[in-house]
Protein backbone atom coordinates (compact mmCIF):
# COMPACT_ATOMS: atom_id res chain seq x y z
CA UNK A 1 0.00 0.00 0.00
CA UNK A 2 1.37 3.37 -1.03
CA UNK A 3 1.77 6.02 1.62
CA UNK A 4 0.60 9.60 1.14
CA UNK A 5 1.68 12.29 3.59
CA UNK A 6 -0.50 15.37 3.94
CA UNK A 7 1.45 18.55 4.60
CA UNK A 8 -1.06 19.70 7.17
CA UNK A 9 -1.79 19.33 10.85
CA UNK A 10 -5.33 20.68 10.44
CA UNK A 11 -7.62 17.82 11.52
CA UNK A 12 -10.55 19.22 9.52
CA UNK A 13 -8.55 19.31 6.28
CA UNK A 14 -7.10 15.86 6.92
CA UNK A 15 -10.55 14.40 7.53
CA UNK A 16 -11.93 15.96 4.32
CA UNK A 17 -9.06 14.72 2.16
CA UNK A 18 -9.10 11.21 3.66
CA UNK A 19 -12.82 10.97 3.01
CA UNK A 20 -12.43 11.91 -0.66
CA UNK A 21 -9.46 9.56 -1.23
CA UNK A 22 -11.03 6.55 0.47
CA UNK A 23 -11.55 4.81 -2.90
CA UNK A 24 -7.81 4.32 -3.30
CA UNK A 25 -5.66 1.67 -1.65
CA UNK A 26 -3.66 4.29 0.19
CA UNK A 27 -2.33 4.89 3.65
CA UNK A 28 -3.16 8.58 4.10
CA UNK A 29 -1.38 10.17 7.06
CA UNK A 30 -0.55 13.68 8.20
CA UNK A 31 2.87 15.21 8.78
CA UNK A 32 2.12 15.01 12.52
CA UNK A 33 1.85 11.21 12.29
CA UNK A 34 5.48 10.93 11.17
CA UNK A 35 7.04 13.32 13.67
CA UNK A 36 6.86 16.59 11.74
CA UNK A 37 4.28 18.32 13.91
CA UNK A 38 6.48 21.40 14.25
CA UNK A 39 7.52 21.44 10.59
CA UNK A 40 6.19 24.69 9.15
CA UNK A 41 6.80 26.32 5.78
CA UNK A 42 6.61 30.08 5.41
CA UNK A 43 3.74 30.81 3.05
CA UNK A 44 5.32 33.81 1.37
CA UNK A 45 4.09 33.21 -2.17
CA UNK A 46 1.96 35.72 -4.04
CA UNK A 47 -0.48 33.02 -5.13
CA UNK A 48 -2.16 29.94 -3.70
CA UNK A 49 -0.32 27.89 -6.33
CA UNK A 50 3.09 29.04 -5.09
CA UNK A 51 2.28 28.39 -1.44
CA UNK A 52 0.76 24.99 -2.11
CA UNK A 53 3.70 23.76 -4.20
CA UNK A 54 6.26 25.12 -1.73
CA UNK A 55 4.61 23.26 1.18
CA UNK A 56 4.52 20.03 -0.82
CA UNK A 57 8.12 20.29 -2.04
CA UNK A 58 9.66 21.10 1.34
CA UNK A 59 7.98 18.11 2.99
CA UNK A 60 8.82 15.83 0.07
CA UNK A 61 12.51 16.71 0.51
CA UNK A 62 12.27 15.33 4.04
CA UNK A 63 10.17 12.22 3.43
CA UNK A 64 10.47 11.09 -0.19
CA UNK A 65 6.88 9.86 0.06
CA UNK A 66 3.99 10.95 -2.12
CA UNK A 67 3.12 14.33 -0.59
CA UNK A 68 -0.06 16.37 -0.89
CA UNK A 69 -0.31 20.00 0.19
CA UNK A 70 -2.96 22.61 -0.35
CA UNK A 71 -3.54 26.29 0.05
CA UNK A 72 -6.96 27.88 0.21
CA UNK A 73 -8.16 31.44 -0.04
CA UNK A 74 -11.44 33.28 0.24
CA UNK A 75 -11.82 36.03 -2.36
CA UNK A 76 -14.46 38.74 -1.80
CA UNK A 77 -15.26 40.82 -4.88
CA UNK A 78 -16.28 43.97 -2.99
CA UNK A 79 -12.90 43.96 -1.20
CA UNK A 80 -10.92 43.51 -4.43
CA UNK A 81 -10.15 39.88 -3.64
CA UNK A 82 -9.38 40.19 0.08
CA UNK A 83 -8.50 38.22 2.13
CA UNK A 84 -7.10 35.99 -0.67
CA UNK A 85 -3.73 34.43 0.10
CA UNK A 86 -3.88 36.02 3.56
CA UNK A 87 -7.14 34.25 4.50
CA UNK A 88 -5.67 32.21 7.36
CA UNK A 89 -3.97 35.23 8.93
CA UNK A 90 -6.34 38.01 7.86
CA UNK A 91 -6.68 39.45 11.37
CA UNK A 92 -3.01 38.84 12.24
CA UNK A 93 -0.45 36.03 12.49
CA UNK A 94 -2.09 34.40 15.52
CA UNK A 95 -5.66 35.15 14.49
CA UNK A 96 -8.40 32.66 15.37
CA UNK A 97 -11.15 31.69 12.93
CA UNK A 98 -13.46 33.93 14.94
CA UNK A 99 -11.07 36.89 14.66
CA UNK A 100 -10.92 36.52 10.87
CA UNK A 101 -14.69 36.24 10.53
CA UNK A 102 -15.29 39.30 12.70
CA UNK A 103 -12.84 41.39 10.68
CA UNK A 104 -14.39 40.35 7.37
CA UNK A 105 -17.93 41.06 8.57
CA UNK A 106 -16.74 44.41 9.91
CA UNK A 107 -15.28 45.35 6.52
CA UNK A 108 -18.56 44.41 4.86
CA UNK A 109 -20.76 46.23 7.35
CA UNK A 110 -23.69 47.94 5.58
CA UNK A 111 -22.71 46.35 2.24
CA UNK A 112 -25.92 45.01 0.63
CA UNK A 113 -26.45 41.32 -0.17
CA UNK A 114 -26.03 41.77 -3.93
CA UNK A 115 -22.51 43.13 -3.41
CA UNK A 116 -21.25 40.38 -1.10
CA UNK A 117 -20.25 37.90 -3.83
CA UNK A 118 -17.24 35.74 -2.99
CA UNK A 119 -15.57 32.49 -3.90
CA UNK A 120 -13.33 29.97 -2.22
CA UNK A 121 -10.40 28.57 -4.18
CA UNK A 122 -8.22 25.64 -3.20
CA UNK A 123 -5.05 24.63 -5.00
CA UNK A 124 -3.80 21.13 -4.24
CA UNK A 125 -0.25 20.15 -5.16
CA UNK A 126 1.05 16.60 -5.24
CA UNK A 127 4.60 15.35 -5.59
CA UNK A 128 5.14 11.69 -6.35
CA UNK A 129 7.91 9.56 -4.88
CA UNK A 130 10.10 10.35 -7.92
CA UNK A 131 9.75 14.11 -7.42
CA UNK A 132 7.34 14.86 -10.29
CA UNK A 133 4.89 17.61 -9.33
CA UNK A 134 1.31 18.41 -10.32
CA UNK A 135 -1.31 20.96 -9.22
CA UNK A 136 -5.09 21.09 -9.51
CA UNK A 137 -7.68 23.55 -8.26
CA UNK A 138 -11.28 23.73 -7.13
CA UNK A 139 -13.59 26.73 -6.81
CA UNK A 140 -16.84 27.22 -4.92
CA UNK A 141 -18.89 30.36 -5.52
CA UNK A 142 -21.18 32.02 -3.01
CA UNK A 143 -21.56 35.13 -0.92
CA UNK A 144 -20.72 36.40 2.55
CA UNK A 145 -23.62 36.38 5.00
CA UNK A 146 -24.39 39.06 7.57
CA UNK A 147 -23.68 36.88 10.61
CA UNK A 148 -22.25 33.44 11.42
CA UNK A 149 -24.75 30.58 10.96
CA UNK A 150 -24.17 26.87 11.66
CA UNK A 151 -21.93 24.80 13.91
CA UNK A 152 -20.07 22.51 11.50
CA UNK A 153 -16.87 23.17 9.59
CA UNK A 154 -14.12 25.66 10.34
CA UNK A 155 -12.57 28.90 9.13
CA UNK A 156 -14.98 31.10 7.21
CA UNK A 157 -17.58 28.31 6.89
CA UNK A 158 -20.18 29.98 9.17
CA UNK A 159 -20.32 33.15 7.05
CA UNK A 160 -19.92 31.70 3.53
CA UNK A 161 -23.29 30.99 1.89
CA UNK A 162 -22.90 28.41 -0.89
CA UNK A 163 -24.32 29.45 -4.26
CA UNK A 164 -27.60 27.69 -4.99
CA UNK A 165 -28.01 26.23 -1.50
CA UNK A 166 -28.92 29.23 0.65
CA UNK A 167 -26.92 27.58 3.44
CA UNK A 168 -23.50 28.26 4.88
CA UNK A 169 -20.81 25.57 4.80
CA UNK A 170 -21.23 25.38 8.57
CA UNK A 171 -24.85 24.24 8.08
CA UNK A 172 -23.87 21.30 5.85
CA UNK A 173 -22.93 17.78 6.89
CA UNK A 174 -19.38 16.67 6.12
CA UNK A 175 -20.65 14.60 3.18
CA UNK A 176 -22.59 17.57 1.77
CA UNK A 177 -19.62 19.85 2.21
CA UNK A 178 -17.29 17.47 0.37
CA UNK A 179 -19.75 17.47 -2.54
CA UNK A 180 -19.82 21.25 -2.95
CA UNK A 181 -16.61 22.53 -1.43
CA UNK A 182 -13.61 23.99 -3.20
CA UNK A 183 -11.34 21.47 -1.47
CA UNK A 184 -13.62 18.60 -2.39
CA UNK A 185 -13.57 19.64 -6.04
CA UNK A 186 -9.78 20.08 -6.05
CA UNK A 187 -9.14 16.69 -4.46
CA UNK A 188 -11.56 15.00 -6.87
CA UNK A 189 -9.62 16.66 -9.70
CA UNK A 190 -6.53 15.08 -8.16
CA UNK A 191 -7.95 11.56 -8.43
CA UNK A 192 -6.86 11.07 -12.04
CA UNK A 193 -3.31 12.10 -11.20
CA UNK A 194 -3.19 9.75 -8.22
CA UNK A 195 -4.53 6.97 -10.41
CA UNK A 196 -1.62 7.49 -12.80
CA UNK A 197 0.94 7.68 -9.99
CA UNK A 198 -0.26 4.39 -8.51
CA UNK A 199 -0.11 2.46 -11.82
Amino acid sequence: MARVVLSSGNKHKISEIKSILRDFDLEVISKNDIGYKDFEVEEDGDTLEENSMKKAMELWKKTGDIVIADDTGLFVEYLDGEPGVYSARYAGEDATYDDNNKLLLQKLENVPADKRKAYFKTVVSIIDSEGASFSVEGICKGEIGFEPVGDNGFGYDPIFIVEGLDKTFAQLTDIEKNKYSHRGKAVRNLKNIIGEILK
